[in-house]
């Protein structure tokens, strides 16, 4: 098996922690592009003896540990002062890094302290601080996008166990928005696939065509999504979804749109 048909399967899912790590498409999408160039080009390698997923994570993160101190340090500077956005600034990307790799991606403890190059003692305590810091200063109101009404149902409860405010749950295109015009919420939760009430990814487009706010897209099939061949989702949740991961998805969606913080 070629090098590239080891790692084929694993690249969507890169991406989208990529994309969820830097709060950017672009700039993820450029992560993952200069970690598999410098592996073509010889300049890094996979290490021998470890799960090809783990040694491509690895890989990323020695790619994009100076881009994440730079954006840190110059686009959200630390500083000294005690309000919720200056404690947001001062939460690191490793932490954020921890708490994805371990609630998205669903790599354990040592293999996040593997792929970190820490111990999994300070990626447990990375983790904690991420979460506790991230929920308690991001509170939103909530729009939900999904046809099915148990999914909803279980993601109304799981949002609001959050500290959330669930203001609309829309099954249709239409609907959906109508209720983002009525409520203006500071967070959208959709899925991809609204059988007769048609698109949510294309219900999405139009209320951003009105409102800069992030979204996260729920789908069983995230890899169909991730083709590089079309205008591409940030944030992704996989169906059937874990209330961790939804609680990190979220979390990193609002740290990254500070107006959405605004809007609860």
């Amino acid at each position: 098996m070629t090098m590239s048909q080891t790692l084929a399967p694993h690249l969507p899912y890169l991406r989208r922690y990529a994309r969820a790590l830097t709060g950017s498409q672009a700039s993820g999408d450029a992560h993952v592009r200069a970690a598999l160039t410098a592996l073509l080009a010889g300049d890094h390698t996979l290490m021998e003896g470890v799960p090809p997923r783990v040694g491509l994570y690895r890989l990323f993160h020695a790619i994009w540990q100076s881009g994440a101190e730079h954006y840190d340090e110059q686009t959200h500077p630390v500083s000294s002062g005690k309000s919720p956005e200056n404690r947001l600034n001062a939460l690191s990307a490793s932490k954020r890094a921890a708490l994805l790799l371990t609630a998205v991606e669903a790599f354990s403890l040592e293999e996040a302290a593997f792929i970190l190059d820490e111990t999994p003692e300070e990626v447990e305590a990375a983790i904690l601080s991420a979460q506790k810091t991230i929920d308690t200063q991001l509170a939103s109101k909530v729009l939900i996008i999904e046809d099915e009404p148990i999914i909803a149902l279980d993601l109304e409860n799981l949002v609001s166990e959050l500290g959330h405010k669930v203001v609309a749950i829309a099954a249709t295109r239409d609907e959906a928005v109508a209720k983002a015009h009525s409520e203006r919420p500071g967070l959208v939760l959709a899925d991809i696939n609204l059988g007769e009430g048609g698109s949510g990814i294309d219900a999405v487009s139009e209320i951003l065509a009105s409102f800069d706010i992030p979204v996260i897209f729920i789908t069983a099939y995230p890899e169909k999504l991730l083709t590089g061949e079309r205008p591409e989702p940030t944030y992704l949740i996989a169906k059937p979804f874990l209330p961790e991961t939804v609680q990190a998805t979220v979390g990193q969606a609002l740290f990254f749109h500070p107006v959405a913080k605004q809007a609860a």
